[in-house]
């Protein structure tokens, strides 16, 4: 394996072949990026297609692992397969590691129904927006017909990455505060399914009243989907079966309506739209590098040439 751990072609055979180290080193290209993440992306793009994605997002201190890793023992107790990716933009996470209360996924890492990756943005040039499509693409190549996106808070990263989800889970907790400030961060607007976790605590009918003032003042097409409100105690896995229920009511409601395939062909349009951007960047700063670059540079301080058509003039071989 030491020499195909340079090939993502066959890497991409071993992974399908069930190889699971060879996998992690897969999803380890696509989060670097450049020419062999995009090599894996190739691969993994026709294969792809099967899976449904569910996204857990939340405030820090939801109980969002926990409630994963309750998730995924009851998808197991379905004889399903799961993989998840558990996203921080903000660590730099290596191989398996697991920070914080994602240790009680662990309990099923060794599960080989079970696959679990950390994600950070690593040195990906398209960061969490680029990197987490193509980790879900490859893990759906490879068989895995349902992944969890669960992100570690709720800024405007974390949003974007678990709205890009088929099903969006937010997940809250009684008394969880300024339903103002739950609109900033964008969470009414991704919302699938909201979870009041940790409903052996008080406050939880005043949480529930919270959100289906908020939902009814969110003016709703009278054939849209309202998301359902679901408690549960994680910890102890009370509610988890109700709340996976409902992800595969919202399912059914997004397949047969054609939300899914109008989420998907955006999602599509977006991927696109940032790779073409991204790839544009790249070609940017080769431009703006080497000697020519520096001449010019030189001719605008000097005031002998404006920056406009300084720009004009190292773009022609690009506008050519």
């Amino acid at each position: 394996m030491a020499r195909a751990s340079a090939d993502p072609e066959a890497l991409f055979s071993a992974a399908l072949q069930g190889d699971r180290a060879a996998t992690a080193r897969l999803l380890s290209l696509i989060e670097r990026g450049g020419e062999p993440g995009r090599v894996v992306g190739r691969l993994a793009y026709p294969k792809s297609g099967e899976g449904y994605t569910v996204g857990l997002t939340g405030a820090p201190g939801a109980g969002k692992s926990t409630l994963t890793s309750a998730t995924i023992g009851h998808l197991r107790s379905l004889e399903l397969e799961v993989a998840v990716l558990a996203i921080d933009p903000s660590s730099p996470f290596t191989g398996g590691a697991i920070l914080g209360d994602r240790v009680r996924m662990q309990d099923h890492a060794t599960d080989p129904g079970v696959f679990i990756r950390s994600m950070a943005t690593r040195g990906h040039l398209g960061g969490l927006s680029l990197a987490t499509p193509e980790a879900v693409r490859l893990l759906d190549a490879l068989g895995r017909k349902w992944i969890l996106v669960e992100t570690v808070g709720v800024g405007q990263v974390e949003v974007e990455v678990a709205g890009k989800a088929d099903t969006t889970v937010v997940v809250v907790n009684p008394g969880w505060g300024d339903s103002v400030q739950a609109n900033k961060a964008g969470l009414m607007e991704i919302a699938d399914v909201f979870v009041i976790n940790k409903a052996d605590r008080k406050g939880v009918e005043e949480t529930r009243r919270d959100l289906e003032q908020m939902l009814d003042l969110s003016d709703l097409p009278h054939d849209a989907w309202r998301p359902t409100i679901v408690t549960t105690v994680a910890n102890t896995g009370e509610g988890v079966s109700e709340l996976w229920d409902v992800v595969l009511e919202h399912r059914e409601y997004a397949e047969s309506s054609g939300l899914l395939e109008e989420r998907r062909r955006f999602r599509s349009s977006e991927e696109l739209r940032e790779i073409v951007a991204n790839r544009l960047r790249e070609r940017a700063r080769q431009i703006c590098t080497g000697d020519r670059w520096d001449e010019v540079t030189g001719e605008v301080t000097e005031q002998r040439l404006d920056p406009w058509s300084a720009a004009d003039e190292m773009l022609a071989p690009v506008d050519a």
